[in-house]
């Protein structure tokens, strides 16, 4: 029997305990920071903010103590925000007794100090032992049974082998990939260009606009990525092209939805009011800073930074793009 702690019981989290509790061989439990959240989804066996109508089995454990989360498990599965998982962990830090696999869900970058999710894990719980499940996987799709593949990298190959043979299932592919810088910062930078996705979408400007940003912003992703020692190829696989296509896409995306409303007109406060984290809007500011420092070209995901940060207006962000100097393509 395998125990897994799912730490963070956002739509993910919560899907993922969905998903791993169909193999019968596997112990779920799904840890809330909110005592009262996690009171609310094991009374209902439901989160029904995040996830309606998807129930949970009974064998999933939801708890708001963390001592019980993370008793006696063979793995822990952060799907915490980014912008929340360092304080958290460090929460859990203390409850963490010996140096089991950390399989992280989220894709972000920490503000200021540019560390990817696996770089807070590995410094907050003193571990090497992280592995980044990625690509382009919805909570609401996985929740329900829908077929997703997704690739795991890790620094350690035997601990990406480990992650595959435990997730896959019929409906669940899972790749692996050596490429963890890369992995993890394309999970993170799609973000960004979703938010220029929905953008585009609010102020209807169509297919042929949204089909060259997608492209042109996919560019910039490996660009920025490449620089920061990632591999070139790593953007064209699931976790660059496959996530970038269903977050710029779906409905259910929640980046995209953000630049959406911003293209219809509604003021940036409003847009970013709860109840889900929109990643990329975090994910701007430390891309630009880091950006602007190493002198790298990335015009659309600056445009985003404008946008959300110095009050620029789609329209005015998407013409600035528009009128640029002429150019040679470059890939």
């Amino acid at each position: 029997m395998t125990t897994f702690a799912i730490l963070g019981s956002g739509g993910w989290g919560t899907a993922m305990a969905v998903l791993l509790a169909k193999n019968p061989d596997y112990r779920i439990r799904l840890w809330s920071a909110h005592a009262e959240n996690a009171e609310l989804i094991r009374r209902t066996r439901c989160n029904e903010r995040l996830l309606p109508g998807v129930l949970l089995a009974d064998s999933i454990v939801v708890t708001g103590d963390e001592a019980e989360a993370v008793a006696d498990a063979d793995g822990w599965i952060t799907a915490i925000p980014t912008a929340y998982l360092r304080s958290t962990l460090t929460r859990l830090a203390r409850v963490r007794t010996s140096d089991v696999p950390v399989i992280s869900l989220t894709k972000g970058i920490e503000i200021d100090t540019f560390r990817r999710p696996s770089e807070i894990i590995a410094e907050t719980l003193q571990t090497e032992n992280v592995a980044v499940l990625s690509g382009p996987s919805h909570a609401e799709e996985v929740a329900r049974g829908l077929p997703t593949s997704v690739v795991v990298a890790a620094a350690d190959a035997r601990l990406a082998v480990w992650v595959q043979q435990r997730f896959a299932s019929d409906r669940f592919r899972v790749y692996t990939n050596s490429d963890l810088i890369g992995v993890e910062l394309a999970g993170a930078l799609k973000n960004v260009i979703g938010i220029a996705a929905g953008v585009c979408d609010g102020l209807g400007y169509g297919d042929n606009a949204k089909a060259a940003l997608l492209t042109r912003g996919l560019v910039e992703m490996a660009r920025f990525g490449v620089a920061q020692g990632a591999e070139h190829a790593t953007f064209y696989g699931l976790a660059g092209t496959g996530d970038l296509i269903t977050t710029c896409f779906s409905p259910h995306g929640r980046n995209r939805r953000v630049g959406y409303r911003l293209g219809r007109g509604e003021p940036l406060d409003e847009v970013l009011r709860g109840p889900q984290v929109a990643e990329g809007v975090f994910t701007s500011r430390s891309v630009h800073d880091r950006a602007v420092r190493s002198g790298l070209d990335i015009p659309i995901m600056a445009g985003v930074y404008q946008v959300l940060y110095e009050g620029k207006p789609p329209l005015v962000a998407v013409q600035d793009l528009m009128t640029r100097s002429q150019k040679q393509e470059k890939l």
